[in-house]
């Protein structure tokens, strides 16, 4: 059975910049909007771009396998191709990349791909990938 979609609001600073990262560059669809927030379809869930600027910036972080992980972070599981795509796609548009794309905990149940990028507003995005999707949850 799949699991049902997820729902997450966020802050931005501008809906346009927004709708570029998130619709043009991601690829997002965008469903309802108004002068104030708008919803994107993001990878089958629906995610909401609220304008406030006020609560963009935070940058705290914590240590992950060697990484300074952002606290306050979203994103996707996606596919070993899916992701080696966006990644690829992401690198050929010239995003900077927080963390490279790169295997964390190698070797252990929860290997993994990962990469992290920062939308226009600063809001932290982690996408990864298991070669084995069954260790999502893994722990040993």
């Amino acid at each position: 059975m799949a699991s049902p979609p997820f729902h997450l609001a966020f802050p931005v600073a501008d809906l346009d910049r927004a709708r570029a990262f998130y619709g043009d560059l991601l690829g997002c669809e965008q469903g309802r909007s108004s002068s104030r927030w708008v919803d994107f379809e993001f990878f089958g869930h629906q995610i909401t771009a609220h304008l406030r600027p006020e609560a963009c910036g935070q940058d705290l972080t914590s240590p992950v396998d060697g990484d300074d992980v952002p606290v306050r972070h979203f994103g996707c599981v996606l596919d070993w191709p899916a992701w080696e795509a966006l990644a690829e796609k992401l690198r050929s548009r010239g995003v900077r990349f927080l963390l490279e794309p790169h295997v964390r905990f190698e070797g252990e149940p929860g290997e993994q791909g990962t990469f992290f990028v920062r939308d226009p507003s600063g809001n932290a995005l982690e996408f990864k990938s298991f070669r084995d999707p069954a260790r999502l949850f893994a722990t040993r």
